[in-house]
This record gives C-alpha cells, structure tokens and sequence, in this order.
C-alpha cells in the first residue's frame, strides 16, 4: 500500500478489517517532536508504528462548496441526503452528449458544471441543476438546448457542445441517511442535496478520533483524523509485532499471576525512592526481575524507639517471631487520654505532675497532684462560666493504696466514688497503671489491643541474628497498615530476595528489582493528626525514614 493521508485512511477503512497496522510515514509530527493530541500526549516519529484498534465518528463538519461556509451536524442527524453528481465527469457537453446517446439511456438527461457559465445574459451558477433537453442547431451552432430554473422561473439556455465543463450526470437516486453517505466510499467529496439544511448543494466532511495502541504506551492513544500525518498499512507484514505495555506494580498485582513472572525494569524513579538501602542502587533500567507472587501476611506495622534523643523509625513485618511485653503509654493532656479511651476496656492511669484545676471556669475542673489515681469513663460536657458548655474528660478518683486486693478496693471505691472533670486541653501528665508481663507476638499483640501502644521487645527474631529492635527501652506501636508486597529476586542467580510494595501512584516505575539488606528504609507513612504530640521535623525534607525488618525467604531461582 503507497502512504495515504491520515483521513483519507480511515475514509476508507472497512471497520470489519480492524485491527490495522499503520506505519507513519511523513507529516508535520515526526522525529520524536511530543505534542498534545484530544487530551493524550502522544509522540508520532517517521518510521512508529500505531495499532489501530476502533475508529470513531466525532463529528461531522458539513461545508457550502460555493461560500465556504461550514457548519456541524450531530452524529445522530436525522435527515435525508441525494447526491447532486457522479464520480464520473465531462470535459466537454459534447462528450456528455455522446456518452448519454452510447448508453442505454437517452435524452433528456440532468448534469452539472462544476464552473459557473455565462450565456445569453444569463449566469448558471456552479452546481445548478440543468436538464439537457435535445441537441439542436442555434445561430448556426451545435448546441444543447437546457432547461434551468433561474429566480423561480424555467429558462431555455442553449450552450455550445464545445462548452467547457468539467460537467458531472446526476441521475435521481434513494435517499440516504448521514451514516450510509458516509459509509458508501463512492459518495466520497461529492456534492449532496438534503432538503432540511439551508444550502441546496453541500459536501460532508467527517472527522474521526482513531484509538491506538502504540510501542511503550500504558492508556491507548487517541488520534484525530485530521492529523496531517501520512500512513501505511503494513498490517500483513507485521504479524510478528507485539506492541509492548508497561506495567506499575500494582498491575501487576492485579493481574494475579501467573506467578513466577519475569520482567525488566523499563523505568526507574527519579524522585525520592520508597526505599533508601544500598539494594537499591541495582535498580538499573534493563535489569530483569522475577516476582514469586504475594507476600504473606499482607500488613505492617508502624513503629518508633524510645529513650533516645532521635528516635528511630521501623516498618515491622507481620510475620515478625519477636516477643513483646506491653509497657504503660504516656499520656501528656486530657486529649490524648480520650484518643486512648476505648468503652469496653478499663484506662487507668497515674498523673505525674501537680496542676492545677481552673475552679474559676467550674468547680468541678479540680487538681491533681503526683500519685493520683484515675480511670477513665469517657467524654463529657460541663457549663463554663460563660455559660457555654465545655467539652471535657469525666474520670473517677481511685484510692491511693494500689497494693490492696482489687476487690476490696472496687468496693470501697463504689461506696464513695468522686467524679472528676478534666478539660480536654488539661495540661497534666498521666502514665498508664499496667500489671500485664505477659510475653506476646506481634500479630497476637495487635489484635488484642489497639493502636498506638508501648511495648519493650524482650526476645529478638531467631531469624534476624542482629535484630536491633531488642536494643530499645522501648517501641511505640504507631498503626497498622495493610499494603500488599510482592516477593521479587534478581534473576542474574542472587538468592537475596526482597518485598516490594505495590505503589499507589502512576509515577511510580512499571517494575521495580529486589535487594540483598535485610533492614531497609523507605518515606514516612502519613498518619492522622495526633494531639499534643510533639512534631519532628526530619533534616531533609519533613518525613521520617522507616527501616523495615522483614522475613528471610529461602525459595532461590
């Protein structure tokens, strides 16, 4: 096939035949140049070859072949076109005389100029109607006698045989709707008559939007018609050609296998990486991947040491064998006692400072002094003195002598309970009453209490001879996030294997390759707000690093 326009391809394109391989030839978008095309960036080089799988009708752009004008007709246009000529023209009225006595049909017959005519005085516009009646001798010339209507009335014109045209036959045909004009390739560019528009002649001129697939493209690629671009249809020579798509990893986690499966790296990011850790340096685009499938169990935890000047910050996995030991929570406000409160489950806690209570607001806010004893009930509201009500944190005052047997102490404390009314912003400082030693997993651990919560790790993960976690006085338990990761190796025979999370975002690469550290960094999670809680600012840029303890993998390629 010899290079076409672009619209003149797709004109001509038969739907049935798609999908078609189209290589592009030439046109003003070639060498690599990016341009913006029906809202997709698409880059159209001399030599790229396009898939095109559906072609559309966008609009129809209807024009006056005689003042230029143009107009737009819907797609669903409801009314009726005949066209006003054929393919076939006629240089001169002799030639269509002889063609129309050498056919089976005879006069009189109807015809066209495609050029206005000026005789006897008068002036046939182009794309009038004629009736060409009989040939006949007029002031000693051959000329044909005509019929043409002229300001509402029907002149007899007669014109010379040696008449210049070109001149085109119209024969009466069926009418047509927009669709079967624009399907059948003989009506292509002729002129056309629909009694519902205001033009007598008329030519339809259709604009396509044309969905591809293109070499290293991940969404299908739009195209107008009108794209002055030269193609050509090379569809029985490339039947070898697999158009390539990229991938995220969260594709590919949607895909659900098959598993294992082999990639390469086509892209790598260029903004701050999920992981900072040595492994990641041989994430080089070209590299190949193998992913095994997903990681099992699907979640992490969020945690942060204590007791040091600057914290460390640690993405723990679920399948984590350490032992953990609950230590009492920190409480710096009223606040954060109600964001700890859950109903159902007793809080009792011992303040660590004196304050004092603001009485002038009410009576009721009282003080507190160091080795007060409270449980928390819940929320609450009270009257100010401005006579606007008070969000507050009612407690109960428990006996100061801890060491009694708990029963006895529950009723002493039932007999003469006093409830205490602390304001949400009470600045005091509180410390969870805890008498739990019980050792715990990570995974029993968080399902049986919430989040955040203080723990001290007294047994390292026999798996992770330098588990750092059994280093710190204590972790605070941040959040639970489930994130799926897919266990990947290099396929160059490394038998390090690492997670990779699914990425959440579409900057993100299509594949990404595993590493050989077993403790990782990756960016901060976002977390809520937490009240009270003082905000750290990292040197860098505003986020924590969280180093990842994660489980060994013995499965090798």
């Amino acid at each position: 096939m010899e290079p076409v326009p672009l619209q003149d391809f797709v004109r001509a394109l038969d739907p049935e035949t798609l999908p078609r391989v189209l290589r592009v030839c030439s046109g003003v978008y070639f060498e690599g140049s990016i341009y913006e095309i029906s809202g997709n960036e698409c880059c159209l080089s001399t030599g790229d070859l396009i898939k095109v799988t559906q072609v559309r009708l966008q609009k129809v752009v209807c024009e006056n072949p005689r003042t230029s004008q143009t107009m737009e007709l819907p797609c669903n246009f409801q009314g009726y076109f005949t066209p006003l000529n054929t393919p076939q023209s006629y240089e001169t009225l002799e030639e269509l005389v002889s063609a129309t006595t050498q056919s089976s049909k005879q006069l009189p017959t109807c015809f066209m100029s495609t050029h206005r005519i000026v005789t006897e005085g008068r002036v046939v516009t182009e794309d009038q109607l004629l009736m060409l009646e009989a040939v006949v001798m007029h002031l000693g010339i051959r000329c044909a006698r005509c019929v043409v209507g002229l300001e509402g009335q029907q002149v007899i014109l007669h014109l010379p045989l040696s008449q210049k045209g070109p001149f085109r036959k119209w024969e009466p045909s069926a009418p047509r709707t927009l669709l079967q004009v624009l399907q059948d390739p003989a009506l292509k560019d002729l002129v056309l008559t629909c009694p519902t528009l205001p033009w007598h002649s008329l030519i339809l001129r259709p604009q396509y939007e044309i969905q591809a697939i293109m070499h290293m493209r991940r969404t299908i690629v739009k195209i107008p018609s009108t794209l002055e671009v030269d193609v050509e249809d090379v569809t029985a020579s490339s039947q070898h050609v697999h158009f390539i798509k990229p991938l995220l990893l969260s594709e590919v986690l949607a895909r659900q296998g098959p598993f294992p499966l082999s990639t390469e790296i086509l892209e790598v990011p260029e903004r701050r990486p999920i992981f900072l850790s040595p492994w990641l340096g041989s994430l080089q685009k070209g590299q190949r991947l193998c992913i095994y499938g997903l990681a099992s169990p699907p979640w992490r935890v969020l945690a942060s040491s204590k007791g040091r000047k600057v914290p460390r910050h640690f993405l723990v996995s679920g399948a984590y064998q350490g032992k953990l030991r609950r230590r009492p929570r920190e409480f710096p406000t009223a606040y954060d006692l109600l964001g700890a409160f859950q109903p159902g489950q007793p809080l009792r806690v011992v303040a660590t400072k004196d304050c004092e209570g603001e009485r002038e607001e009410n009576p009721e806010f009282t003080s507190l002094a160091v080795g007060d004893r409270l449980e928390v009930l819940g929320a609450g509201q009270a009257h100010g003195a401005q006579g606007n009500d008070l969000d507050v944190l009612v407690c109960q005052r428990l006996s100061d002598q801890a060491g009694e047997d708990e029963e006895e102490e529950c009723e002493e404390e039932a007999e003469s309970p006093e409830r205490v009314l602390l304001p949400l912003h009470f600045p005091g400082s509180f410390v969870e009453e805890m008498s739990d030693s019980r050792r715990y997993s990570l995974a029993d651990l968080t399902a049986q209490f919430s989040l955040p919560c203080e723990v001290k790790v007294v047994a390292k993960d026999s798996s992770h001879p330098t588990d750092p976690l059994t280093s710190f006085l204590g972790l605070r338990l941040e959040e639970k996030i489930t994130e799926p990761f897919l266990v990947s190796s290099q396929v160059l025979g490394l038998q390090q294997h690492a997670l990779l999370p699914k990425p959440k975002v579409k900057t993100l690469p299509k594949f990404t390759k595993d590493g050989s550290s077993t403790y990782r960094k990756i960016p901060a999670h976002r977390k809520g707000h937490r009240p009270a809680k003082p905000q750290r600012q990292d040197p860098d840029d505003d986020e924590h690093d969280y180093e990842e303890i994660v489980e060994h993998f013995q499965k090798t390629i």
